[in-house]
């Protein structure tokens, strides 16, 4: 019993000297991150008519081809900048020109499953300017083993 208690205590002395307090100069730029993260009530807003798709299952070497499509829900442009997959297996594709208020485009994603067992989840994260500035999509599955 008694190591036992000198082992929670030296575990509780170790943490406690591990705490340091942070200083002004990072407390600040703590606070000024916090506030310029609101974003204008006029900013474009991306909203997807379906934030996943399941491809059921499918056998080994077959690929997915699917649109997520989305609306500019805001009152400003939507500019996608950046569509990127969670590994090379997901090739997404962006669209290039900007996104009117009230207009719809499309994110295409091409899923080669060459390579790839068992259930899949892949992630795709478009970057735009829109409020929230990032959105993620799901493409999901199980991938089959060819017979």
């Amino acid at each position: 019993m008694k190591k036992i208690f000198l082992l929670a205590f030296t575990a509780v002395s170790l943490a406690a000297c591990q705490q340091t307090k942070p200083t002004a100069a990072a407390d600040s730029v703590a606070k000024t991150a916090v506030t310029s993260v609101v974003a204008s009530p006029d900013a474009p807003v991306m909203s997807f008519e379906k934030g996943m798709y399941n491809f059921g299952k499918i056998v080994q070497g077959e690929s997915i081809h699917y649109e997520f499509k989305f609306k500019n829900t805001g009152k400003s442009p939507l500019i996608v900048t950046n569509a990127t997959a969670t590994c090379g297996c997901t090739i997404p594709e962006k669209p290039e020109a900007p996104i009117k208020p009230g207009g719809e485009g499309v994110i295409k994603v091409v899923f080669n499953s060459a390579g790839k067992m068992g259930m899949q989840d892949k992630v795709i994260t478009i970057t735009s300017n829109g409020n929230p500035s990032t959105s993620e999509v799901h493409l999901i599955g199980e991938v089959k083993e060819r017979t």
